[in-house]
């Protein structure tokens, strides 16, 4: 022990003299030059290192911080008790997290948005987690709701962003709809939807057998709820989004997309892309939902084919590849994002490889590099910039 003792006192003294900590302040406290000199020795983390925060963002508990600022803030919504088939979403957000390891700002530069979403001018934040609870659902609805909506007030850094926008890690589907609750207090008015899913989920829940009752609240009728409500925009008869589709379809008949066009959706199907390509999706996306009205775009896991996302709750055969979906929403980045989420990862169904975590992961980088550029694009500062976004609205 007194060897110890000796040694540990040694290497303070060394760490006093090598930063002039003890001569310069008597031990009282550290100046901003001997600051930047630790954090350039000890500030570094690998993608094998460090809490598990998305992409080693700063992690905050905004909820019981209120005074933090932000401009997007990640949080998890570990919530699965609305599932219809395969529980488990609700480890999603921290399988998520941990398959964004190797997303580090000084290597997350991303090529096709000439931005680095993590060095730029806004600040991102990993909130943690929504305490969910997971023996009431009507609660837990609840708690999503005002969770968001408190992080969606929160006071943001830049003039560009005036609210912050929400990326949240799901959890299964169902907690689009407290989502899309929180943006309709926030913004005051209905939000249009891209959603990417294998199924339609807006399923009018008196389809399902009901002897013995049954909720409204499922992971595959919150769309249904959410046109109820009045939350989605609705002036149009192509109001909001439906990509990746190839649900089976309830009877006999067509009526669950006659239902789902009278509440003014497009769809896409999977096969879609066939004839169509990435392009004409991507085109016919942007000819719906426009670069002005606020958009909330919601990523089901499972508009992948199992092959690549076996990790989720409903999986359908046929879906898209990793690559197909990715491209896809590099194309889409001139909408007007104000939130977004990814879910129904289920990491219990995913190989030892991390497959659906891992894209999940991907997509969440990919939709918080669209919402730094067109912000960045937004500033103007310089002709370039201002111009480079006119010219994408002249496209679109």
């Amino acid at each position: 022990m007194r060897l110890e003792a000796t040694i540990g006192a040694l290497l303070l003294s060394r760490l006093s003299t090598s930063c002039g900590h003890g001569s310069t302040h008597g031990g009282d406290g550290w100046s901003s030059e001997e600051l930047a000199e630790l954090e350039a020795k000890w500030g570094t983390e690998y993608g094998f290192s460090g809490i598990g925060s998305f992409a080693h963002l700063e992690y905050v508990k905004c909820l019981t911080n209120p005074a933090v600022q932000f401009d997007i803030a990640i949080v998890g919504a570990p919530f699965d008790t609305a599932v219809t088939y395969r529980p488990g979403a609700r480890f999603g957000p921290r399988a998520i997290r941990h398959a964004s390891s190797r997303q580090t700002s000084f290597r997350a530069f991303n090529p096709r948005a000439n931005i680095n979403p993590y060095l730029s001018w806004a600040k991102i934040v990993d909130c943690g987690d929504i305490p969910v609870t997971p023996f009431d659902n009507n609660i837990a609805q609840t708690q999503m709701t005002l969770a968001l909506e408190q992080l969606g007030r929160t006071t943001t850094t830049s003039a560009i962003a005036p609210k912050p926008k929400l990326m949240t890690l799901g959890g299964d589907h169902s907690l689009t709809l407290p989502a899309l609750r929180a943006l309709k207090n926030i913004y005051g008015q209905p939000i249009r939807v891209l959603h990417f899913d294998a199924h339609l989920d807006t399923w009018n829940p008196a389809a399902y057998p009901s002897h013995w009752g049954i909720t409204d609240f499922t992971h595959g009728s919150m769309f249904w709820m959410a046109n109820k409500e009045g939350l989605l925009y609705n002036e149009t008869s192509r109001a909001s989004v439906h990509a990746g589709l190839r649900t089976r379809l309830t009877g006999s008949d067509w009526a669950d997309n006659e239902d789902d066009s009278a509440q003014n959706w497009v769809r896409y199907s999977a096969d879609s892309i066939d004839e169509l390509g990435t392009a004409g999706i991507i085109d016919g996306i942007m000819a719906t939902l426009g670069t002005e009205d606020p958009v909330y775009l919601s990523v089901d896991i499972d508009v992948l084919d199992p092959a690549f996302a076996p990790g989720t709750g409903t999986p359908e055969p046929g879906g898209w590849t990793t690559r197909e979906l990715i491209r896809i929403l590099r194309g889409i980045e001139g909408l007007n994002l104000v939130g977004a989420d990814v879910v129904e990862v289920s990491p219990a169904y995913q190989g030892a490889g991390e497959e659906t975590a891992l894209a999940a992961a991907q997509v969440v980088y990919e939709l918080i590099s669209s919402m730094v550029k067109r912000g960045r694009l937004e500033m103007g500062k310089d002709g370039s910039e201002a111009t480079d976004l006119k010219r994408d609205k002249e496209e679109l």
